[in-house]
């Protein structure tokens, strides 16, 4: 696998021989220019992570080309030669943006080690920007709020599988934090320190998806004024989540599947292939078995994701989570906010641990973040929240929380008195009262444990 594409630029045709037997012995993909114009060229029509290139040319010079790279902004890193150099020609150059400096005649390893050096320069850069769009923001288990056994199964998987290249498809509804157990699973992982690059497969239209997932090179289509990277290529050596992959066109299911076989990608309009090593995650809301059923969706690209799945259950189906979740968002909103809301009123948290939350974790959040706003205490009451919530609530004996301020004692008391009522609507059937509550028997029967609530209450 290639360690790099280099781009040569020296007006001596011996050098450019030498210096492309130097970087090929140690892996890298070399191209040369003999002059700087054509080196420009070179660029338009090829990405390149770096460029040797020589200071003393006929025509442009080194300095001159690195003022048109800086300038037309292209990403990539410049590293100059010269057998005629000077410290102030050094310092000019490096102002002006190069890397790095070397003298002629130089020794093989001098330069492998200055292209190292550059390359990890790069890779810290990124990581810094990553780490800045990240600020605040922690993808560790911690981060994802959740007691309840499902998520907690969820978690255990993610640990297990974490560091292996396996492509994960991940299942659910709509809001439910698929995103969140994507990030989990790389920040969990080997890859960590690379990127980890996302793309919504159905917000982009279908004639520009090929491109940001492949790249492309110049004069592929008609906008292609320049060559461009793909997502594949820049999620090299980490992950490449694609969300919503259930809306992919069946055009590009036969192209993503042969990235996934063979390892390699082919930017539009290239006759090359490149390698890349990248660990695939996939989303969907859809049933993507049902989808291969309706012939909308490719059976062998299905079971080239489905290699690993993680089904992320609906809020609805564990509510124990709900009073978890609405503490994170409360402390999350008054960061954000720099509101001052200790809680919500024991008939505001009933409601929200009886509704059936469609929009899930998402919706139960510009919820909280709705009623923050507005609220004019420390406290949310159920007025607070849309009207379409606040319709349906049945009697509930909020005296039993009177007092009550801890959202996880305000929980627990919910949690007594909805169980008391499933067994005494029941008669005591603990298999019917679970089918009620939404729980399995064995939760059921250690939360009445817990609770110290017998069958014939």
């Amino acid at each position: 696998m290639s360690k790099g594409r280099i781009l040569v630029i020296d007006d001596e045709e011996n050098m450019r021989h030498v210096l492309t037997a130097i970087l090929r012995k140690e892996g890298y993909v070399a191209d040369t220019c003999p002059d700087a114009v054509s080196g420009l060229k070179k660029l338009e029509e090829q990405c390149y992570d770096q460029v040797l290139c020589d200071i003393c040319m006929s025509g442009m010079d080194g300095l001159s080309f690195l003022k048109e790279v800086v300038a037309r902004n292209f990403d990539t890193t410049v590293i100059v030669m010269s057998a005629y150099g000077s410290v102030d020609t050094a310092i000019e150059a490096i102002k002006i943006g190069a890397y790095d400096y070397i003298d002629k005649p130089f020794k093989p390893n001098e330069i492998i080690l200055t292209l190292k050096k550059a390359e990890e320069r790069a890779r810290l850069r990124r990581e810094n920007t990553r780490l800045k769009e990240e600020v605040e923001r922690s993808y560790s288990f911690s981060n994802i709020v959740a007691k309840s056994a499902a998520m907690l199964q969820i978690f255990d998987m993610v640990k297990k599988i974490a560091d292996y290249k396996t492509t994960v498809l991940i299942l659910g509804e709509s809001g439910t934090g698929k995103e969140l157990i994507a990030k989990a699973i790389h920040y969990n992982s080997v890859r960590r320190d690379k990127p980890l690059i996302t793309i919504n497969c159905g917000g982009i239209p279908e004639t520009l998806l090929e491109s940001e997932l492949f790249g492309h090179v110049k004069g592929a289509f008609t906008d292609a004024y320049r060559a461009k990277k793909g997502l594949f290529e820049e999620a090299h050596g980490g992950t490449l989540f694609l969300d919503e992959v259930g809306e992919l066109p069946m055009s590009l299911q036969v192209k993503l599947l042969r990235a996934l076989q063979e390892e390699e990608i082919r930017p539009l309009g290239d006759t090359r292939a490149t390698k890349v090593d990248v660990r695939i995650i996939a989303a969907t809301a859809r049933d993507l078995a049902r989808e291969v059923e309706k012939n909308t969706f490719r059976d062998d690209l299905f079971y080239r994701l489905n290699v690993l799945s993680i089904h992320v259950p609906p809020l609805r189906e564990r509510r124990e989570d709900t009073p978890l979740l609405v503490d994170h968002f409360i402390q999350k909103y008054n960061r954000r906010l720099g509101t001052n809301v200790d809680g919500i009123s024991p008939e505001a948290m009933h409601r929200l641990m009886e509704y059936e939350w469609r929009g899930n974790v998402r919706e139960l959040e510009n919820v909280i973040e709705r009623a923050m706003v507005l609220t004019e205490s420390k406290i949310i009451g159920l007025e607070y929240f849309p009207s379409s919530m606040q319709k349906g609530h049945d009697t509930f004996p909020y005296e039993a929380l009177e007092g009550i301020m801890s959202i996880k004692k305000a929980s627990k008391s919910v949690e007594r008195e909805l169980i008391k009522r499933a067994l005494q609507q029941t008669k005591g059937n603990r298999t019917q009262a679970a089918h009620i509550l939404e729980v399995s028997l064995p939760a059921l029967l250690y939360k009445m444990k817990e609770y110290k609530i017998a069958a014939t209450t």
